[in-house]
């Protein structure tokens, strides 16, 4: 009998979480903001982060928004944001406190671990590099192979 794994529907379906809520989150700052990405930045700004940090908290939405949810680099791109979140987590929680309730830090840790699991697990089986790059012949920086979980 031909036993059916769940395990790349459950990878997919993070893979479109994280791709999902990076969207959200840069529609909101480039459009529902008033002010815009100009007046995102100056909030930064004015809270101490320079604009190498607005910089690469804006590229690694992109990069989320963009190649998790397409699959590609999904290992890379999951480490390279996941500073932001550890960043944003730390941001709220001096502020705030942990509890969403209370717009503290509990949202960006969540992202965080969210965004280490994809790391551990790769793009899955309906990732787009699979269709790109046929399976062994994927490296990303450094000599890594980037193959997933089938």
């Amino acid at each position: 009998m031909r036993r059916l794994s769940l395990a790349p529907w459950g990878i997919l379906l993070l893979r479109l979480t994280i791709g999902g809520l990076f969207i959200a989150h840069l529609y909101w700052k480039f459009f529902l903001l008033p002010g815009g990405v100009s007046q995102w930045i100056q909030l930064l700004h004015n809270n101490g982060y320079g604009p190498p940090v607005a910089w690469y908290s804006l590229t690694a939405e992109f990069a989320g928004a963009i190649l998790i949810t397409a699959g590609i680099g999904t290992r890379l791109f999951s480490l390279y944001a996941l500073p932001f979140m550890i960043g944003a987590a730390h941001f709220w929680a001096v502020r705030k406190g942990f509890f969403f309730t209370n717009a503290g830090s509990e949202l960006p840790v969540v992202w965080a671990v969210l965004l280490a699991a994809q790391a551990l697990l790769g793009p899955g089986r309906w990732a787009l590099q699979n269709a790109l790059w046929p399976e062994g012949t994927r490296r990303v920086p450094g000599g890594v192979h980037e193959g997933g979980m089938a």
